[in-house]
């Protein structure tokens, strides 16, 4: 098994073109001795050689016919065992592309869950951002997933209450918020205070149902 092995790995687009080169060639040749045949009194690959009384025809190249014949039959064997060496080439090449592409969907997708699964769950959603806010000026975006707003974090959280608390108790102070936006992992600095607006936000949030 060992030994058979890095057959179809060497295997290159390569080696099928010369496959297809060499079966080219050999097709050019019965060709070609298939128009000596022609050339003697359109003998086949049957006719008889000799005459009704078991004589050599007189009228053909007995020598050049029957070389031809032999050539005909040897190129033709050698071109059904190409032929099944390009099909067995060309489904080599198939399924290794397969594979690979197989292989790359699945270290896709194992990337991909590692990656959600390295990030923290969210627990509220921000759906609406004012500009000049203090929401805006420390960065919030619209759907920004919070997974931690000061002391407040995925494991804490009951209702937007808790997030109301920690503003009344931060006026004025800075506070840490931890967001995820388009996958990555963000870390945002926040001073809750007043302003023209209303609140000490400016933003909106939205619980997340998970």
């Amino acid at each position: 098994m060992s030994q058979q092995d890095p057959g179809p790995t060497a295997l290159t687009v390569s080696d099928v073109q010369q496959l297809l080169k060499k079966k080219d060639e050999i097709e050019a040749q019965i060709k070609a001795y298939y128009a000596v045949l022609e050339d003697q009194k359109g003998v086949g690959m049957n006719e008889p050689l000799v005459d009704v009384e078991g004589y050599p025809r007189a009228d053909v190249d007995i020598y050049q016919v029957r070389t031809a014949r032999h050539n005909i039959i040897c190129l033709q064997n050698d071109h059904k065992a190409l032929m099944h060496q390009v099909e067995q080439a060309l489904h080599q090449l198939h399924a290794r592309e397969k594979e690979k592409r197989e292989r790359d969907e699945a270290e896709a997708q194992v990337e991909a869950r590692s990656q959600s699964q390295a990030l923290p769950q969210p627990f509220a959603r921000v759906n609406a951002v004012t500009p000049g806010s203090p929401a805006s000026i420390s960065g919030l975006q619209v759907d920004d997933e919070i997974v931690e707003f000061g002391s407040v974090n995925t494991r804490n959280f009951q209702s937007l209450q808790n997030i109301v608390t920690v503003l009344q108790h931060s006026e004025g102070k800075p506070l840490s918020v931890t967001v995820i936006r388009r996958g990555e992992e963000l870390h945002l600095g926040l001073t809750p205070r007043r302003w023209s607006g209303k609140g000490l936000l400016g933003c909106n949030i939205l619980p997340l149902q998970r």
